[in-house]
């Protein structure tokens, strides 16, 4: 309470009212794998050309960016990127050091990519003692460097032929007006390291141009991996990234503990290693989604999986579900027909019924787009041996084209048995975490306990509105409980409030089944 001690008017400000729960993203997803280039950091990316920027394009020997532009095909908004790299991998580098220079310039990310990175340094088209920077980077073998001599170009000649083999790049970069003094707002490590998607730079003073015999330098000694410096055939360890590393050098699935935001959790290119390695790291990936406890991981078949009688998840968990079979797309690498994994499709999915109906609507009878054929067509006699084993089934359909038929998770347990359900009530539970931090240290009291059902029971409502909970009023579709009757004398004493929450969500209609029989008009009928 205050405390006044001269008389006079004085003037409060009180808080009332409630402290609204917020419900939280169920569609951010994290995406691990390979990729052309980029950094190793966890990225946010929120469309497919920005994916293509910081990361490349398509590669023949992973799924990573065709599952990446499946998500944003179907509706999908956000996610993280995870860049898998090769034990052993190095950075491209150049250094750049001199008589009153020193500057070093890198590959944002480890891989032999960095080693067609070409950087070129001449003087700044404003400020005397300044300079310019152009970065580049070509997907495959870049133009020649070395200014020819035969016949010798003059200086628009040579401004030409740089043109011309830049505009054969598949990225360029070009920062004007760079000052190698750190305490400048212009200082190069300032004004590029936050924003280039090709290098890093490190250092200070101005740096030596480009020799007059070049057109530019070439980054070097950039590895895939230790064990061959042309390809990288990653191992699980490789995905998992290292669980034991520091905070903030945490790599690959390790790194997405590190990231609050992910929901959804997709691994395209574990279909790069062997039967038993990859199993291994569908525990790995299971593991962490329930560890973290609001993660869901989407799982797909191994390619050319025939045996009907034997298929069956990877894994009992209500944390995860379950896709067969792969799916045809339009390759635009080799303009033909590919077949990938369905997983980055399917979460696309998730996050378009979830922003178009809601968590509560199970993510099936939806069509995938961008889906031209499948790798198996599934009769129906085939689906109802997969459908109760949580085998969600993609199918074609005449007129509906390739949808998605199955919305169930792994678990046996029949009360996890649809993905809706149970990702409902991750919404739920997280949503109803991060709405009441406030909570915590407060006077634990009858006053805060009647704050708290308020609160939940105002959330739990509007959730009730938006058909996502069973009932035909709020008390029929949840209770919040928050007084003497959830908590002893001995949770007071050791600080513990205990809210009791019971909810009704709804399930979805599985198996629609109409019963029609010829009737005789006028006549009596029974039920």
């Amino acid at each position: 309470m205050p405390e006044y001690l001269s008389p006079g008017v004085h003037v409060e400000e009180i808080k009332i009212g409630l402290k609204p729960i917020e419900g939280v993203s169920t569609s951010t997803a994290g995406f691990l794998g390979l990729t052309e280039r980029g950094p190793i950091e966890v990225r946010l990316i929120t469309g497919f050309e920005q994916f293509q920027r910081v990361y490349g394009g398509f590669i023949a020997n992973g799924y990573m960016a065709y599952g990446v532009d499946g998500f944003f095909r179907n509706g999908g908004q956000r996610c993280f990127i995870g860049r898998v790299v090769c034990n052993g991998a190095r950075a491209a580098t150049t250094n750049l050091s001199g008589v009153g220079y020193n500057v070093t310039i890198k590959a944002v990310g480890e891989g032999g990519w960095g080693n067609t990175v070409a950087i070129r340094v001449e003087d700044a088209s404003l400020n005397p003692g300044d300079f310019k920077l152009t970065a580049a980077y070509w997907a495959k073998a870049p133009p020649g460097a070395v200014i020819p001599t035969s016949p010798p170009p003059d200086d628009a000649g040579k401004a030409r032929l740089l043109r011309e083999r830049l505009a054969t790049a598949t990225l360029v970069e070009i920062y004007d007006n760079l000052s190698g003094n750190a305490d400048s707002r212009d200082y190069f490590g300032k004004r590029i390291n936050e924003i280039s998607n090709l290098i890093r730079i490190e250092g200070s003073g101005r740096p030596r141009n480009t020799d007059a015999g070049k057109f530019f330098d070439l980054l070097e000694d950039g590895l895939e991996s230790s064990a061959s410096p042309l390809a990288c055939e990653p191992t699980r360890d490789d995905f998992l990234g290292g669980p034991d590393a520091q905070p903030g050098q945490r790599r690959g699935l390790s790194a997405f503990s590190e990231i609050g935001e992910i929901s959804i959790v997709y691994v395209p290119d574990l279909h790069l290693l062997d039967k038993a390695n990859a199993t291994q790291l569908i525990n790995d990936i299971v593991t962490h989604c329930e560890t973290l406890k609001y993660r869901f991981a989407v799982l797909d078949a191994f390619q050319n999986t025939t045996d009907i009688p034997k298929l069956r998840p990877p894994k009992d968990s209500k944390c995860a579900a379950f896709y067969y079979p792969w799916i045809k797309i339009f390759d635009p690498v080799t303009n033909g027909p590919k077949l990938v994994p369905p997983g980055g499709y399917i979460v696309g999915i998730y996050a378009r019924n979830d922003q178009e109906r809601g968590v509560h609507k199970a993510p099936a009878n939806e069509v995938v787009r961008g889906a031209k054929d499948l790798e198996f067509n599934i009769s129906e006699g085939e689906q109802d041996l997969l459908n109760p084993r949580g085998v969600n089934v993609i199918r074609s359909f005449p007129v509906r084209g390739i949808v998605v038929w199955g919305a169930r998770t792994t678990s046996r347990d029949p009360h996890w048995k649809y993905i809706n359900v149970r990702r409902l009530l991750l919404f739920l539970e997280k949503s109803i975490e991060e709405g009441t931090q406030w909570v915590v240290f407060e006077p634990n009291s009858e006053k805060l306990w009647g704050r708290v059902r308020e609160n939940i029971n105002e959330f739990l409502i509007r959730v009730w509105k938006d058909g996502a909970l069973a009932g035909k009023k709020p008390e029929e579709a949840f209770f919040v409980k928050c007084d003497r009757t959830t908590m002893a004398q001995d949770d007071l004493y050791n600080g513990r409030l205990i809210c009791m929450i019971g909810v009704a969500p709804v399930k979805p209609a599985e198996f629609v089944i109409f019963r029609i029989a010829q009737w005789a008009g006028g006549s009596a009928v029974t039920e």
